[in-house]
């Protein structure tokens, strides 16, 4: 009979420890997931990635595995059609029930508001203080005691258009130096529009007639895609750009070989196939917006 109670003692326990450290070993799992972490904030939605998936793993293993062990352990026998004992409400297992599930939801929500905060990602909210950039407080860099480097981003439809004020260039190709902190004038010229680099874990609406500072620090050397996160438009699949990440040198040595260049159109997906549609005899029926000319730029990428 002792051994009986301590093995009904001992296997929750031992369970729960299983399922615990089950759940840790999944939640780091999501790193591998993930693309590189190519800038300096990538660390701060990684954690939180990891974290929202290792709760969830252990409340998905914890309610699993207790169903199987109240299957397997505490079947009926055979035959036995008899009803079960008349349990009523138990005010203190509803009580802890919904206050579990609740106090989850202001954890994660907590976390998840720290999270952004500390990145700097402006809402609605923040639109009456666009032109005070918040500092993204992201993992520890070096870079923050660098200058910043300031680019100004103008997003249309269908095209991300990238100047330099620096050297007065303009590339449709957003070119980026490593470990130096990243001040980026995002504006829309006729809708709404999204900034979003996977690599980076960012992502910033662009809202029309405003002009949004957005920071950031990039460390990863190499070439990453920038997408438009918002439906713009027939041809918002196109609206997409390269950016490279080199070392400052390298991008000095960019932006010298760039003002060197007389400004050109640059090559636009969006008007090339909307040309093509135009110039078709037979009509589709669907009714677009034409494309902006495509933008005279110093280097096209």
């Amino acid at each position: 009979m002792k051994i009986q109670k301590i093995l009904n003692i001992l296997t929750p326990i031992t369970g729960a420890i299983t399922v615990t450290i089950t759940s840790l070993w999944i939640g780091k799992q999501v790193y591998s997931w993930l693309p590189p972490q190519a800038a300096a904030e990538s660390q701060l939605i990684d954690d939180l990635i990891s974290f929202l998936v290792t709760l969830g793993a252990f409340i998905f293993l914890g309610v699993t595995s207790t169903l199987m062990y109240s299957v397997i352990f505490h079947r009926a026998v055979k035959d036995d059609f008899t009803d079960g004992p008349p349990i009523h409400g138990n005010v203190t297992l509803e009580v802890v029930w919904t206050a579990i599930p609740i106090l989850l939801v202001f954890w994660i929500a907590g976390y998840s508001y720290q999270v952004y905060e500390q990145m700097g990602i402006q809402g609605p909210a923040e639109l009456v203080h666009l032109h005070n950039p918040l500092a993204m407080e992201s993992v520890p860099t070096n870079a923050l005691a660098e200058p910043v480097e300031k680019i100004d981003v103008l997003a249309k439809q269908w095209a991300w258009v990238f100047h330099y004020p620096e050297k007065d260039v303009t590339s449709t190709e957003l070119h980026l130096p490593s470990d130096r902190r990243i001040r980026l004038a995002l504006r829309s010229q006729d809708v709404l529009h999204g900034f979003y680099i996977p690599a980076f874990r960012l992502k910033q609406d662009i809202i029309p007639n405003q002009s949004i500072d957005f920071e950031f620090t990039p460390i990863r050397l190499g070439q990453y895609r920038l997408t438009d996160s918002q439906y713009s438009g027939t041809y918002f699949a196109t609206m997409q750009a390269n950016v490279v990440v080199e070392s400052p040198k390298d991008y000095q040595q960019w932006l010298a070989q760039a003002a060197t260049q007389k400004p050109s159109p640059a090559k636009n997906q969006a008007a090339s196939e909307y040309a093509q549609t135009s110039n078709q005899s037979i009509k589709t029926g669907w009714v677009t917006v034409p494309p902006a000319a495509p933008p005279l730029v110093n280097s096209p990428g």
